[in-house]
């Protein structure tokens, strides 16, 4: 919240704050993140392919009549607010894999053709969520899907063949990608060629993060945060705005703080008593940990710049409403384990 407050005062004194806003999503998503820690985890088994379901609803109805924003039609509007069910799709799929493979038990690893299913669930919402177009967050749910089937077990044969399909699909899938995707991912191997067009972002996000030297500027004298030269700085490049201000040790810190948080994730899933929570506690921890990379390989300039927050401190109210109820079933599976036990 502070840190957003910190891009809020940049931007303009005449909206209303964008840190309040985020304030009262975090509310509401704690209230939600309560209701996940307190119910049974295993009660989602049965409700797992309905919120599924409402899941891809939402996306269609994204797609018939949903709200549109800089070019991207992504959220649904209730007239008081606007709500991103590609968020809530990122916890669906995760919830929905959970369950598949729970019912699907195995003691072998899987073959490729007893994935059939898991593919058509991660499928369905990445063709809806690329028509937005949003390209991040169907990668997103691709790398959080593939990482939990290898944490599964899938058959060494069948991994080549899956690498080896995707290698080949590579190029037609090239040719569906907007103009505006091809040029971010040309502009990621020389930033330079177009600095004031689409490297623009990669320049002035490594310029903000180089000027925070070891210990930053200090809070609210980041430069390129306060005189507006850093784009999205709410959103995708958040971290550049707290590396600027907070310097080397700030996000040295920020680092180890969602180092922890993934090794806290991943010792859950390693020690739940049952499938169904390790599946889920190692696919909310994925998705967590993806995102982090991701954000942060991109605003150093080390990956493309393809859309995605980080979490918990990027603004937006859908992303961090389904985080916290995701930290909830996190905290959940912990809980449940000790009970299990007795």
């Amino acid at each position: 919240v502070i840190n957003i407050y910190s891009t809020g005062f940049s931007l303009s004194e005449n909206q209303s704050p964008l840190y309040l806003k985020q304030l009262q999503w975090i509310v509401f998503g704690l209230f939600l993140m309560m209701i996940t820690f307190l119910m049974d985890y295993r009660s989602i088994h049965q409700a797992a392919y309905v919120i599924y379901a409402i899941s891809i609803a939402s996306l269609i109805a994204v797609a018939l009549f949903g709200h549109t924003a800089n070019g991207a039609q992504r959220w649904i509007s209730f007239g008081f607010v606007l709500f991103q069910p590609s968020e809530l799709m990122k916890i669906s799929v995760v919830i929905a894999l959970a369950r598949y493979f729970d019912d699907h038990k195995s003691n072998e690893p899987y073959l490729l053709r007893e994935l059939f299913v898991p593919f058509l669930l991660v499928l369905l919402p990445c063709v809806l969520i690329l028509k937005q177009p949003d390209l991040g967050t169907a990668l997103m749910i691709v790398l959080v899907a593939a990482s939990m089937v290898l944490f599964i077990g899938m058959n060494w044969k069948s991994i080549g063949i899956a690498v080896a399909s995707v290698v080949v699909l590579l190029p037609p899938a090239w040719h569906f990608l907007k103009d505006y995707q091809k040029d971010r991912l040309l502009t990621f191997l020389s930033p330079e060629s177009d600095p004031l067009g689409t490297g623009y972002h990669i320049i002035q996000s490594m310029i903000a993060i180089g000027s925070g030297g070891f210990l930053g500027k200090g809070f609210l004298k980041g430069s390129q945060t306060q005189l507006k030269f850093l784009p999205e700085q709410q959103t995708d490049f958040v971290f550049s705005v707290f590396a600027e201000e907070w310097g080397f040790i700030g996000g040295l810190v920020l680092m180890v703080i969602f180092t922890s948080l993934i090794i806290w994730g991943l010792r859950i899933a390693l020690h739940s008593k049952d499938l169904l929570g390790t599946i889920l506690a190692f696919g909310i921890t994925a998705l967590i940990a993806w995102q982090v990379i991701i954000n942060m390989g991109m605003v150093l300039g080390v990956l493309p710049v393809v859309g995605i927050p980080l979490p918990f401190l990027s603004y937006g109210g859908s992303a961090i409403v389904s985080l916290l109820a995701a930290i909830g079933l996190l905290m959940n599976v912990s809980v449940r384990r000790f009970i299990l036990q007795r």
